[in-house]
Parts: C-alpha cells; sequence; structure tokens
C-alpha cells in the first residue's frame, strides 16, 4: 500500500496522534479522524461490474484500529491452539491466524444492522462483531457462560444482537441459510445486506448455485464471500477446481477478486459490494487470503504445502504486519509502542483465558434443552422431565 495524499503539512494533522502516543496505553489510541487516503497495493480485478476506486479513504484511527484489533484475533487464535494441546478444547477446533484482515475489514464497510453467516472458522468473526474474548474462550472450552451456553463450541459461535448467526459445521449449509437471511431483510425493507462467508472448499457445493439462483431471481441484498485460502482441507485448489476464478463462479452474477491480506481493500470492496446489494442483487466477492495452521488443528498444515511458502506469505503479505509497517512509516505510531500495545493485549487474552477455566461446565439436565423451539407443540425432553437422570463421565 502506499500513501496516495500526504502532503508536508499530514505532520500537524498527525501531531495529536502522536502526542497522545505517548501516554498510557489505554489512552493513547489516535482520536484523529482527519482523512487519509490510500492505495490498495493489488487492483480488483471484476465481472460483470465496474472495479471500485484502489483510493480507499480511512484515517489513523481507524488504521491503529485495525491493527489492535486483529493482533487482538491473532493472539486469541495462539491462545486456542494452546489450550486444545492441553485438551482443554475437544472435538473440532479451526484457527483464523492469517485470514484477520477479513474480520476488520469487513466490519469496517458494515454496520451491525448487516448480517454475517459463516462456516466453522469463526472465532474472529465473532470478535469482530462485537463479542468478547472470555465469552469465546468460555465456549472453545463448553463452559456454560460461553456465547453458546458451552453447547456449541468452537464451530458454533453466535451472537444474535450483532447479528451473527454463526458459525456451521456442515460444509457450505450456511450458504442457503444466509440467502435467506437476505429474504428476510429485502421482506422487511431493513435496508440492510447479509455477508455469506464460505471456504473454496465450499466453493464446488451445489447449494451455492441453487441458492444463487435463487438470490439471483429475488435481487436479494445477498453478498456471497469466497474466503480463498488455496487449500480446501489439504486439497490444492487447482486440484479441486476447475475454475478456481471464484469470483467468476456466479456465471451471471458480478463478481470481484479482492486482496484478502489487505484490511483497507477488504473494506473498499465490501463497501462497494453493499451498495450494489441493495441496489441490484447479490454480488461476489472472492478474497484471496491465506491461513498459517493446518485446516483444523488435527492437520499438521505440512504435508500438502512447503513451510518456505508459509514462511513466504507471512514475510510478504501477512496482515498486521503490513498495517504496522503503515503506522510506522507514517508516524502514527512508533515500534515501542505497537510493542506495548501487544503486550498488553497478550495481558488481556491470557486474563479471558483464566476468567474462562473458572467458569462451570453446564448442568447435566442442559443436555436435552434447546433442541425444540417452546410452546411449538412437540413434545420437550430435558429439564421438565423429573424421572430424567443423566449421568456425565
Amino acid at each position: 500500500m502506499a500513501i496516495s495524499r500526504l502532503s508536508s503539512r499530514s505532520n500537524t494533522f498527525l501531531k495529536p496522534a502522536i502526542t497522545a502516543l505517548h501516554s498510557p496505553i489505554r489512552r493513547h489510541v489516535s482520536t484523529d479522524t482527519s482523512p487519509i487516503t490510500i492505495e490498495t497495493a493489488v487492483p480488483f480485478t471484476s465481472h460483470l461490474c465496474e472495479s471500485p476506486s484502489r483510493s480507499v479513504e480511512t484515517s489513523s484511527e481507524e488504521i491503529l484500529a485495525f491493527f489492535r484489533d486483529m493482533a487482538r484475533m491473532r493472539r486469541m487464535e495462539i491462545a486456542a491452539d494452546s489450550l486444545y494441546k492441553a485438551k482443554l478444547i475437544r472435538g473440532f477446533c479451526h484457527l483464523y491466524d492469517g485470514q484477520e484482515a477479513l474480520a476488520v475489514g469487513m466490519e469496517a464497510a458494515i454496520t451491525k444492522k448487516d448480517a454475517i453467516i459463516t462456516s466453522y472458522r469463526d472465532h474472529c468473526t465473532f470478535i469482530g462483531r462485537g463479542g468478547k474474548l472470555v465469552d469465546a474462550f468460555s465456549e472453545l472450552m463448553g463452559r456454560k457462560t460461553g456465547c453458546s451456553h458451552g453447547k456449541g463450541g468452537s464451530m458454533h459461535f453466535y451472537k444474535k444482537d450483532a447479528s451473527f448467526y454463526g458459525g456451521h459445521g456442515i460444509v457450505g449449509a450456511q450458504i442457503p441459510l444466509g440467502c435467506g437471511l437476505a429474504f428476510a431483510q429485502k421482506y422487511k425493507k431493513d435496508e440492510a445486506v447479509t455477508f455469506v462467508l464460505y471456504g473454496d472448499g465450499a466453493a464446488n457445493q451445489g447449494q451455492l448455485f441453487e441458492a444463487l439462483n435463487i438470490a439471483a431471481l429475488w435481487d436479494l441484498p445477498a453478498i456471497l464471500v469466497c474466503e480463498n485460502n488455496h487449500y480446501g482441507m489439504g486439497t490444492a485448489t487447482w486440484r479441486s477446481a476447475k475454475s478456481p476464478a471464484y469470483f467468476k463462479r456466479g456465471d451471471y452474477v458480478p463478481g470481484l477478486k479482492v486482496d484478502g491480506m489487505d484490511a483497507l481493500a477488504v473494506k473498499q470492496a465490501c463497501k462497494f459490494a453493499k451498495e450494489h446489494a441493495l441496489k441490484n442483487g447479490p454480488i461476489i466477492l472472492e478474497m484471496d487470503t491465506y491461513r498459517y495452521h493446518g485446516h483444523s488443528m488435527s492437520d499438521p498444515g505440512s504435508t500438502y504445502r512447503t513451510r518456505d511458502e508459509i514462511s513466504g506469505v507471512r514475510q510478504v503479505r501477512d496482515p498486521i504486519e503490513r498495517v504496522r509497517k503503515l503506522l510506522l512509516s507514517h508516524d502514527i505510531a512508533t515500534e515501542k509502542e505497537l510493542k506495548d500495545m501487544e503486550k498488553e493485549i497478550r495481558k488481556e487474552v491470557d486474563d479471558a483465558v483464566a476468567q474462562a477455566k473458572e467458569s462451570p461446565v453446564p448442568d447435566s439436565s442442559e443436555l436435552f434443552t434447546n433442541m425444540y423451539v417452546k410452546d411449538c407443540g412437540v413434545e420437550s425432553f430435558g429439564a421438565d422431565r423429573k424421572d430424567l437422570k443423566v449421568t456425565l463421565p
């Protein structure tokens, strides 16, 4: 990325941010909202639509917030890795480190009225929607204070008050559900959109094309986001897709390919897509991104790709390092101030883990609750059955 509008006067409008950074870490975050225009490193590639401008308007405050939020997400996933290896997290666990720019860039372009639904790689999307670290770790460890009360685990995070609808374990199953959310938004005239996230591995699912067909017929405000991290489990895209240009997969539906490791490019693309979807119906965004961990914690991630490939992406495209360089090169923050911020984030994550560990597991009577909607005429099994006794190992 390169600054395209930053004159010699920039030192003047950035001075309040720099001065504030010398204060204690909780107070130094810049409040300077003076506009800065930054050009994306990679141009957008479009299908059946115009490309958005590469010049993205931002501010020192927003760039610093990107760094803080992505660093928090990265640290959370590193902690989850340790908890899984310590057997405090059980079952499946899919980590998002490397892909953080998608979560923060998307949030910067939308509001909480706009809905998001995703697959099982959902931890950072939950945090982006305003979820708390302790709620995330509690859910990961199956504790009752988790965001899904300890019943969902890693793959089923939810935050309905922020229009985050999961968190789905079946590959591609969230896509028709997301188009259903978009239908509800249009029916109720909400003037909001739904972002439907799925991976490149799910891009070959038949239900994607069925849902997209209906969304296009009805001009639903659905934005289908293919998080292309180049490997569906252990299968490279070139082995699984005859046409890996996922942004063109909609055929009659417009699409856009985006550098998914650039938070500002993601922001610009999501803003463009929201405006398009409200006026014209569905659009596909292909986010070119990369995951550092394997597909899940059971996958070492190094049998189908080389360690040199992973380290090469870290050195050249890492989303956090890109933002760090931007902050340093334009005197928005110093290296020490950013390291202090990372140190505080580490403590914040450690404290959340410790608090989550103190949370109790759900009571055994909860095993059979939440299986049916209340008062729908279906017999309910669980807490209301006094004769039911459940013994846990």
